[in-house]
């Protein structure tokens, strides 16, 4: 009765979107929050590996993949029952990962010991290390499945791993302290953040050469401030939100254009971005705040700050049946 009462105040908000579980990892609490977005709501809170911090979903989503980076580890999580089901061998603080699309690679960024580890999901062995930069960290897999990029931290490089062969084939000079990649839909372009660089660039996928560097200047706020992390892209192609870490705002880009529309205040230290199943909502993970901001996607207004647990990091987002 009570949920039935406040998922009606919901609607009545105007804050209905569908019926997703998010779940968001605490790197200092060693937790997960688990909100219900159709109440805007903590659900639950679910105990984890020590420092949480990437974390992605299987293509049912039955699984829940959770990077453990102090305990070593990338924890499996039934996604029903909440229960540990196996702790993959990870190699040394992973800290961010990409699921290949035939649902069982899982290619790892190894911050400590500059390799990409990549693990067979189904058989819990490790496949494939591939050396790259130092600290390693950003990971995605492209959506035709032919390439994997990481980004190195200290190395300011993207490095394109061949998905086929585990091979290193090409690197790419970016910005100081790339932190995310990006694919947009049909994978002709490649999103890279780079968060002392203050920039974001955008890569052709096919020459392997960058086509634009997005900067970004906020009234107010110290250009050091403005630091790059998260990217999000729209499918439909409008937009790329661009989270902008201790200057506490997204950046809202047109994603034709490369011009910078608008900027959105949000938490302190906005860190990772997901959006709801239809996104219709875009989440951004505060980690000094302590709290997840909710983004209307077409108002481009924020509607909701929810709080959860100590240095929120990553997102991942389950539709409900």
């Amino acid at each position: 009765m009570i949920r039935s009462l406040a998922l009606l105040l919901a609607l009545g908000a105007g804050y209905a979107t569908a019926k997703d579980l998010v779940y968001v990892s605490n790197e200092k609490d060693d937790t997960l929050s688990v909100i219900d977005l159709s109440t805007l709501t903590v659900v639950d809170t679910l105990e984890v590996g020590e420092r949480p911090r990437g974390i992605t979903f299987n293509k049912d989503q039955s699984k829940l993949f959770i990077c453990a980076s102090d305990s070593d580890a990338v924890q499996v999580m039934d996604a029903k029952t909440h229960k540990m089901l196996a702790n993959l061998p990870s190699g040394e603080d992973p800290e961010q990962f990409a699921l290949h699309p035939n649902d069982h690679h899982l290619y790892i960024a190894n911050e400590d010991n500059a390799v990409v580890t990549i693990v067979d999901t189904e058989t819990r062995t490790v496949i494939g290390q591939v050396d790259v930069g130092v600290e390693p960290e950003g990971m995605a897999a492209s959506p035709d499945g032919n390439w994997v990029v990481n980004t190195s931290e200290t190395t300011n490089m993207l490095h394109w791993i061949d998905a086929k062969t585990f091979e290193l084939k090409d690197n790419i000079l970016v910005g100081q302290r790339p932190r995310h990649v990006e694919f947009n839909k049909d994978g002709s372009l490649l999103w890279a953040s780079a968060e002392i660089g203050g920039t974001v660039s955008v890569v052709d996928t096919a020459k392997r050469a960058i086509v634009k560097d997005i900067t970004f200047k906020i009234p107010g706020v110290h250009p050091d401030k403005i630091q790059p992390v998260g990217v999000k892209l729209t499918e439909d192609g409008r937009y790329a939100f661009v989270a902008l870490g201790p200057a506490n705002h997204v950046a809202v880009v047109d994603a034709q254009t490369y011009q910078v529309k608008q900027y959105l205040l949000v938490g302190r230290r906005v860190w990772h971005l997901e959006f709801s199943s239809d996104q219709s909502k875009l989440l951004t993970t505060n980690g000094i705040s302590g709290d997840v901001s909710v983004i209307d996607v077409d108002k481009l207004k924020v509607i909701k700050t929810i709080r959860v647990g100590r240095y929120p990091w990553g997102l991942a987002v389950k539709k409900v049946n």
